[in-house]
């Protein structure tokens, strides 16, 4: 599954949208059971790099910096230069700010890993980035949206997603590794729970699709006219992001996380917040879940693209980023 792990997540995604367009009725049922994928999928993950190494890489300032640069200053420029041109409805428009603006902090691991990026560095930076999301996403909308629909926005599903969708498996993850590092039989079970991640974010994809695809198919018009945005952010973010690479002079895996970090966006761990929304705003839901999957096909072409992009030395060696 490793090896073909590409193909098992379109294959989950057509199989979410097959399941969503047949049973629409099993959607409201289906969406109780994302966040505890999605938190088992994530305690895997923080699983597969142990604690020393997470705190090793937050010593990396540089790469912290860049991370934050293209996440909070290059894609709100970006976003900025996009947003006249979105569609006119509030709803829609609040649904591409709430995704585009949010960096990813989930399967953004498990892509730039295969692109040879490093994906420990993203790891370690997760936390900071929730954070500093958490506490900008506000500030963003309100300047985009002013103070009367910024306001519509509730908080507290963000919270809720960040203590039991990072704290808690984070916290899970680093005492499965303390239990294994004492006991041999702890060390297999670690070892078997890494094999998990692959069909862990196929359910995740799974699980999204089938719940939100009758909100899109319900909502058609107002979603595909997003979709152009999504396409254009991520051929945009893949130059901005080798652009912050080249600025702070980054050795070839990190830049590649820096590009990746900067393209790929929130929408799993952020789709809580959009469903709290008002019912006048419920087609926001659909337009975020439709970021997912416009990011997943262009996570498949970034895979490919990004090492030729920044490609490694001749000989094995990393070299910095041109």
């Amino acid at each position: 599954m490793e090896r073909h792990q590409v193909a098992v997540y379109l294959g989950a995604i057509g199989a979410g949208a097959a399941v969503g367009w047949a049973l629409p009725g099993a959607g409201p049922g289906l969406e109780h059971v994302i966040s505890p994928v999605l938190g088992a999928l994530l305690y895997v993950t923080f699983l597969q790099v142990p604690a020393r190494d997470l705190v090793r890489s937050l010593r990396d300032g540089r790469f912290l910096a860049a991370a934050l640069v293209v996440n909070f200053v290059v894609v709100p420029l970006v976003v900025a230069a996009m947003f006249t041109f979105l569609p006119a409805d509030q709803a829609v428009r609040l649904g591409v700010l709430l995704v585009l603006l949010t960096p990813c902090v989930d399967y953004v691991i498990v892509f730039s890993g295969l692109a040879g990026a490093s994906s420990d560095r993203l790891l370690a930076a997760t936390p900071l980035l929730l954070i500093a999301q958490i506490l900008l996403l506000p500030l963003f909308l309100l300047l985009f949206l002013g103070s009367d629909l910024a306001e519509t926005v509730d908080a507290g599903p963000f919270v809720e997603a960040f203590l039991f969708l990072i704290v808690v498996p984070l916290v899970l993850a680093w005492a499965t590794q303390a239990w294994a590092s004492r006991r041999r039989a702890g060390a297999t079970v670690a070892r078997h729970l890494g094999t998990a991640m692959v069909p862990l974010m196929a359910a995740t994809l799974f699980v999204v699709v089938a719940s939100q695809i009758p909100k899109i198919h319900n909502d058609l018009g107002d979603v595909v006219g997003v979709v152009p945005f999504y396409v254009v952010f991520l051929v945009v973010m893949a130059v901005a992001g080798l652009g912050v690479s080249r600025l702070f002079r980054l050795d070839t895996a990190p830049a590649r996380a820096v590009v990746f970090t900067g393209a790929t966006r929130n929408s799993l761990v952020v789709l809580p917040l959009a469903l709290a929304l008002p019912d006048r705003l419920a087609v926001a839901a659909a337009v975020v879940v439709t970021q997912t999957l416009v990011e997943v096909l262009g996570m498949v072409a970034y895979v490919r693209l990004v090492p030729r992009l920044l490609p490694t030395a001749k000989g094995g060696s990393r070299r910095r980023a041109p």
